[in-house]
């Protein structure tokens, strides 16, 4: 049963979590471990795998971030919004910059 969250998801992102479960399975492939494998490896049911290799939104991402892990993948998690990477936000900042920069008076004492 599909969740109400895969139908509020845009399509360019439901396309990227399905994308996301069929490399997952077939890293697992590759790797020729059965589904019951990698479930207890991951440390979750078995359905909730056949999930995340779905692409399920309504999966924790935290057994998205297992998968990786077992994959051997489990720092890409952390750099997927690095502020390195953040071409937008680096493009904000800098339209936040001041056009000038002065030094406030300190009052003076008597």
């Amino acid at each position: 049963m599909r969740s109400s969250l895969h139908d509020l998801l845009p399509p360019p992102t439901r396309r990227a979590l399905s994308k996301l479960g069929q490399d997952v399975a077939n890293a697992r492939r590759r790797r020729h471990f059965t589904l019951a494998m990698m479930a207890e490896r991951m440390g979750v049911a078995p359905n909730t795998y056949r999930r995340v290799e779905q692409g399920d939104p309504s999966v924790a991402v935290g057994a998205y971030a297992m998968a990786l892990f077992v994959f051997g993948f489990g720092s890409a998690l952390g750099d997927l919004i690095d502020a390195r990477r953040d071409e937008v936000g680096q493009q904000l900042d800098e339209a936040r910059l001041p056009k000038r920069v002065r030094v406030k008076k300190s009052p003076t004492s008597l």
